[in-house]
């Protein structure tokens, strides 16, 4: 077997269509955290916190993990089939649309706590939605196990459209545009902000979009899963793999997802448990670390010295791989062990690049010059492509191993993004190991 094989796309309309609404649904797993992160340098010139509400908001993320563990636990001590996905993916999605609601009325709002104001409905309600989208890797992706293979890429397409749709909303909205006036004492430069296209509530509104249309996604979802069974009982076995196409497999009845004893008499949770599947686990738990936790926080730092341009580039290009490297996957999907680690290795010498930028800021090497831009912008665009291609082709090969594979995939997800998280909050909001720059105010030697 090839390490790197192409995959079969002999794709009819209803596949297509499949394709597009699982997209979309994945679309809501990650949109409401990516959505706070982003819209935070507009939020914090409101809210009584200032510059420490991005340490609250790490703080609050952190704690919504209590959702997976209650999930996890679930399906550990629950008999099987008590514990119904859909009934969980509709309850994430009711609480997420419910706050993202309040949270577009209420964002601004201040409570008095010990004699300080604080913003009190912001914290709260980004809290709900945090608790949603940890909730959500375990839930929506082992939901995914009733679907072929094929449509777990097009899942973590969507994912990486949760990162991306934000954005682009964020660059419509005109998050961080700034321009460089004289002062009047001298030749020194004063950063001027330029005033946002639309206001916050509006951003947040359009999220309660976003949320909306994937709810409505994972509905149409069901109901054409629903009408596929119908179909395949009335057909016979040769007719449901005609096509050719890895899609062409039928969907799994929820009886067909429970896993099966193995004929050699050991337990599904034993053989799961093989050195390639921990091996796997481990890279997917290191590469969500790094693109969820570690590299993130001091994005703008590696960023930010190149001028505003050289980050918002990033953000974009970075993002836009993201999805890019889903579709890559889903039309070449590489097997081999050592190829995977060879793509982590070298995802993580750009990691590795962009933590020293971070270091070094906010002076770092090449700044002011057109060399350290280009570098700085495909260095972000590279590392976020390589590890979620990484990712989504850990996650195909996983599918293979079963629905408890899955819900282990997305719990590893969610811990390897919390451990990245959890060692930098300290280094970035406590010990303040890197240095931002000021806008239009630093002068580095070129």
């Amino acid at each position: 077997m090839l390490p790197c094989r192409p995959l079969k796309m002999a794709l009819n309309p209803r596949d297509l269509l499949m394709h597009l609404l699982v997209a979309l649904f994945g679309m809501g797993s990650w949109v409401s955290v990516n959505s706070l992160w982003v819209e935070l340098p507009v939020v914090v010139k409101e809210l009584p916190e200032g510059w420490n509400l991005p340490a609250f908001l790490t703080v609050i993320i952190a704690l919504g993990n209590v959702g997976p563990l209650a999930v996890t636990l679930s399906h550990r001590f629950c008999p099987p089939g008590r514990v119904s996905e859909p009934w969980l993916i509709r309850s994430v999605q009711g609480l997420s649309l419910v706050s993202a609601g309040f949270l577009a009325g209420f964002w601004d709002r201040r409570v008095l706590v010990a004699g300080e104001e604080r913003s009190v409905p912001y914290l709260v309600l980004g809290y709900l939605l945090a608790l949603g989208c940890c909730t959500s890797n375990v839930t929506f992706l082992p939901f995914m196990y009733s679907f072929p293979q094929q449509f777990v890429r097009s899942f973590f397409i969507g994912q990486g459209l949760s990162a991306l749709l934000p954005c682009v909303l964020a660059l419509a909205q005109g998050v961080g545009r700034l321009e460089c006036h004289n002062n009047t004492w001298g030749n020194h430069s004063e950063p001027h902000y330029l005033q946002e296209n639309f206001p916050v509530s509006s951003y947040f509104w359009g999220l309660f979009c976003f949320l909306g249309v994937s709810a409505l996604a994972f509905f149409l979802l069901l109901i054409l899963r629903e009408r596929n069974k119908e179909e395949e009982q009335g057909e016979g076995p040769s007719q449901q793999r005609d096509g050719g196409s890895e899609d062409s497999y039928p969907l799994k009845s929820p009886e067909q997802e429970q896993p099966q004893e193995p004929p050699n008499g050991n337990n599904g949770e034993q053989s799961f448990w093989t050195a390639r599947n921990v091996y796997l686990l481990v890279l997917l738990g290191l590469s969500n670390a790094l693109t969820n936790g570690i590299l993130p926080s001091v994005q703008t730092y590696s960023c930010l010295p190149y001028g505003p341009d050289a980050y918002h580039l990033s953000v974009i290009l970075s993002n836009i791989a993201n999805p890019a490297a889903c579709f890559i996957a889903m039309c070449l999907l590489c097997r081999s062990s050592v190829i995977l680690g060879v793509i982590m290795a070298v995802g993580m010498i750009f990691g590795g690049y962009l933590m020293v930028l971070a270091a070094l800021s906010p002076c770092p090497p090449l700044v002011g010059s057109l060399a350290g831009v280009v570098l700085v912008i495909l260095s972000w665009t590279l590392f976020l492509g390589l590890l979620s291609y990484l990712k989504v082709v850990i996650g195909s090969l996983l599918h293979e191993a079963g629905h408890s594979a899955l819900l282990w995939c997305g719990a590893v997800i969610q811990i390897g993004s919390l451990v990245g998280a959890l060692v930098m909050f300290p280094m970035v909001s406590i010990y303040h190991l890197f240095q931002s720059g000021r806008d239009c105010q630093d002068n580095c030697p070129l």
